[in-house]
């Protein structure tokens, strides 16, 4: 039986919604992928970066409470965080391919105006 994304210590309905829209939906999917791959899936899926939901993630899949998170471990966090954001920009994703395309169509006048 798999278990809900809310099994995971700190994580609620909206982290649900939110793995949901990355094709993530059970606790084992995110533990078998880990925190880091795990959130830059979520940024790929549209999810805004966020450093707080990052090591709340992290914090959660070590069974600990999010505001454990302090001094290096948090200041080492943030550099994988920036590492992650990084990544997920330089990614071709779905909505950026799309807003290109619909700028090309615009441009050759294959979309009336609005």
């Amino acid at each position: 039986m798999s278990r809900p994304i809310s099994s995971i210590r700190n994580l609620g309905p909206a982290s649900e919604a939110a793995f949901a829209r990355a094709g993530i939906h059970t606790a084992d999917e995110i533990e078998s992928l880990g925190a880091d791959e795990a959130y830059l899936r979520l940024l790929q899926s549209g999810s805004a970066p966020h450093f707080i939901g990052y090591y709340v993630l992290v914090m959660g899949l070590q069974g600990r409470p999010w505001n454990d998170c302090k001094g290096k471990e948090k200041e080492l966090l943030r550099v994988r965080f920036d590492a992650l954001k990084a990544r997920a920009l330089a990614m071709p994703t779905a909505s950026k391919d799309h807003k290109k395309l619909e700028a090309i169509f615009d441009e050759l006048g294959l979309r009336a105006r609005r």
